[in-house]
């Protein structure tokens, strides 16, 4: 509506000044070369009109004369590019595919029409590497790196390389390097904190989660159970050597995470050790409400050295009443009753667990407490044994396929911090019999070293001569993508 009535308006103004003009008739005489020309106002004024409009389209004319060949350029440089585009995005498909060959083909092209374009680059990357070609990845990712708008991507395809090689020293330099020029980088970030876990630089991890929680790269729940996990790790290192220490980074585990069992049970031994009995009953009782662990009933009955086997009874009735009855205290009570020869007292606390789906464990203390009553030889104890053999797996610390009865703050693995979960494992993964986890760890971490070219990872399994190696089949490694 408005343009409509702007257009009345200058209509309006057109139609003023031609009125006005024809009651104001004039003439004019333009003088040049010895002629004379006389016209009209009017007259005069639709002429110049009329000369701008020719000058107009000759200057447009000669304008498209001068500039075609630039035009020209510019359109063959365009067709040039969609070429190019259309190559990378076949050559896309085809690596999402499988397709080396055509991957390869594509790849060539998008780089001929398209020259150091990025995407480029790693289309050629991403061909050589599902076609097996690892050098010349290799030189595409350096490539990338030798570019400072693909540095970062170049160094995550190189650090990926090395992974695959099995060339940790390597990767950890791409990752820091990474990690340098790109602070915020998460898989940098990951990679050093990994590595700092590996060399059990405590220190190092807990800068680095702290670091990464400034970037905002985590949330600050995962940050505080992060530097509760790094904290247990360092505390139960200088455990022997320096108890002071190792009980103050303990306790400060402890407020960044009640329910952390490793980090609370070592308190209480460390305040038992130092003759504070209150307070590591205190650390313990309140990780057993969180979650009751047999870890945690080993230390709180142990917190009084020299205690009778009834004292130890009447501190495992204690937790029975804190987590009313939990399985978890069962076993505890059952245990004590065992040491004070109660036997009575432990198969009366044991019968509810036998009664609704029992464990392995539970069959295996039965078998213990006959064994302890009747001798070595009693048929009801090898009929116990014989029940365990075949009952239900009883919850162990598992991560990343890895079965073990003791808490470790890194998989052996995968490297990755806080992998250890308390669960029921599956049926297909093996037990761990090597105790310590971050005892086996190197060993299973040499051995699952081939992992992700066989498909398969190695867990430890409970064998004659120590731990086993069991292969579980496991998705392949994916090749680098912008997204990765």
């Amino acid at each position: 509506m408005w343009r409509a009535l702007a257009f009345v308006a200058l209509l309006a103004v057109a139609a003023y000044g031609a009125v006005w003009l024809a009651d104001r008739p004039g003439v004019v005489t333009v003088t040049w070369g010895g002629y004379e020309l006389a016209t009209s106002l009017a007259a005069a004024l639709v002429g110049v009109m009329v000369l701008a409009v020719v000058l107009g389209f000759i200057w447009a004319f000669a304008r498209g004369i001068l500039n075609l060949p630039e035009r020209l350029t510019l359109s063959s440089r365009r067709r040039r590019q969609a070429r190019g585009y259309n190559a990378l995005s076949r050559g896309m498909v085809a690596v999402g595919s499988g397709d080396p060959v055509a991957a390869r083909r594509h790849a060539g092209e998008a780089e001929r029409l398209l020259g150091n374009e990025p995407l480029a680059l790693l289309l050629t990357a991403q061909a050589a590497q599902i076609s097996g070609d690892r050098a010349g990845a290799e030189r595409a990712f350096q490539r990338m790196v030798d570019d400072p708008e693909t540095r970062v991507l170049g160094l995550r395809g190189l650090f990926v390389e090395a992974r695959r090689q099995d060339d940790e020293a390597t990767a950890r330099a791409y990752a820091i390097e990474a990690s340098r020029l790109a602070p915020s980088v998460t898989w940098a970030n990951e990679a050093v904190m990994e590595s700092q876990c590996a060399d059990r630089d405590w220190s190092g991890a807990l800068d680095t989660v702290s670091r990464r929680a400034a970037l905002g790269l985590s949330d600050k729940a995962a940050m505080r159970r992060q530097r509760a996990v790094l904290l247990t790790a360092s505390a139960l290192d200088l455990e022997a050597g320096d108890p002071e220490r190792a009980l103050a980074q303990a306790r400060e585990a402890v407020k960044l995470a009640p329910d952390l069992v490793p980090a609370a049970a070592l308190a209480g031994r460390l305040f038992a050790r130092r003759g504070d009995l209150k307070r590591g009953a205190r650390v313990v009782e309140a990780a057993w409400r969180a979650g009751p662990h047999p870890e945690l009933a080993r230390v709180y009955l142990d917190l009084r050295t020299g205690d009778s086997s009834r004292d130890r009874l009447a501190r495992a009735e204690t937790l029975a009443r804190i987590s009313s009855w939990h399985p978890e205290s069962r076993f505890a009570i059952a245990r004590a009753a065992l040491d004070a020869r109660e036997f009575a007292r432990a198969r009366d606390v044991l019968s509810p667990l036998l009664a609704d789906q029992p464990t392995a464990r539970a069959y295996e203390t039965m078998a213990e407490i006959e064994e302890a009553e009747h001798g070595a030889t009693s048929g009801k104890a090898r009929e116990w044994q014989a029940r365990a053999v075949r009952a239900a797996r009883d919850p162990a610390w598992c991560a990343d396929g890895l079965v073990s009865d003791r808490w470790a703050p890194v998989s052996p693995v995968s490297g990755r911090l806080d992998a250890f979960v308390w669960q029921t494992p599956p049926d297909l993964l093996g037990r761990s019999s090597a105790g310590h986890a971050h005892e086996a760890a190197p060993a299973a971490a040499n051995a699952t070293a081939t992992a992700p070219k066989t498909g398969t990872i190695n867990t430890l399994a409970s064998g004659a001569s120590g731990p086993a190696v069991v292969p579980v089949p496991v998705t392949m490694p994916e090749v680098v993508g912008p997204g990765r």
